[in-house]
């Protein structure tokens, strides 16, 4: 079945995360490595990376992906907004490399000034030259499937697919798909129908091969409104329903499924305890798993 998880945060150091993760009882992990709001990263003491490493070990959680600075942005024409988003990426993937991450989510960005064309070059330009120097890393680039705000790139598969094709189909570029996300974009999950058009959809353009991580969220916009605004499993306009057919979706079985909805307000930030909220999230997710179960017995 999916590897379940959710983001956790990394406050009071990045062991913390993976110990949020375990209460949670969680299969798999996001953080991020550094602050989300913030260019500058403080470098991280090898006694840190080893606690971590080992605290994701033993509570046998994987993959863990890191979610890139939402500073970043690899579709910008502005030169010194450009140099200083592909620096702060390739760190990201430093971090993600001595961690012992699968990869790195990263939206592709707006392209502002520019056009759509333009900037699907920008994108795919920023992170080859993210790459190049670290041809021996084994981290992801995984491009997130985008809501399609303002000058968003990414939010339709065939955007993802020509970024993919113009670094000529590299082998350390994937994929993730955020149930809101694709909501907005006006892909609809939620009907028989609807589903399979959008992952048949997503198989012509870019390939399911490419696929390798799902952000579970519902959403509190109607379809094709191309704004981001995550609910709780069930709770926004998606429905139940369809989460159960992705989470029961063959093909998707070992993939892990993150939760990125909201948090319990006025939770301690520093301590390691379990968030109602998730909780009851990552409880729905797996009564929609051992429903199909039953039923299928």
């Amino acid at each position: 079945m999916p590897r379940l998880g959710a983001h956790m945060s990394i406050a009071g150091g990045l062991p913390l995360a993976a110990e949020r993760a375990a209460v949670h009882g969680c299969d798999a992990l996001q953080i991020f490595s550094k602050s989300s709001n913030q260019w500058r990263a403080r470098p991280l003491p090898p006694e840190e990376i080893a606690a971590f490493r080992d605290k994701v070990e033993q509570a046998e959680i994987r993959p863990v992906v890191a979610h890139a600075s939402y500073l970043i942005n690899l579709g910008t024409p502005d030169p010194v907004l450009r140099d200083r988003s592909i620096l702060a990426f390739g760190e990201e993937l430093d971090r993600a490399e001595a961690l012992g991450l699968m990869g790195v989510v990263v939206h592709p960005g707006y392209y502002t000034s520019g056009t759509q064309d333009e900037g699907i070059r920008l994108v795919a330009d920023a992170v080859r030259r993210a790459l190049k120097p670290r041809r021996r890393g084994r981290a992801l680039v995984i491009l997130e499937h985008t809501a399609g705000q303002g000058t968003s790139l990414g939010w339709r598969f065939e955007q993802l697919a020509r970024i993919i094709e113009h670094l000529e189909g590299h082998p350390r570029v994937a994929v993730c798909l955020d149930t809101c996300h694709l909501w907005a974009a006006g892909y609809d999950v939620q009907t028989d129908v609807g589903y399979r058009e959008t992952f048949a959809s997503f198989e012509r353009a870019v390939g399911l091969d490419r696929l390798r991580v799902f952000h579970l969220n519902d959403s509190k916009k109607p379809l094709g409104s191309r704004r981001d605004r995550h609910d709780h499993i069930g709770k926004g306009a998606i429905g139940v329903e369809a989460f159960r057919r992705l989470l029961n979706d063959a093909r998707f079985r070992d993939l892990p499924m993150l939760l990125e909805t909201p948090k319990t307000e006025g939770t301690r930030a520093t301590l390691v305890e379990v968030d109602p909220l998730d909780a009851k999230n990552l409880a729905t997710l797996r009564t929609l798993m051992a429903g199909r179960r039953r039923a299928r017995g």
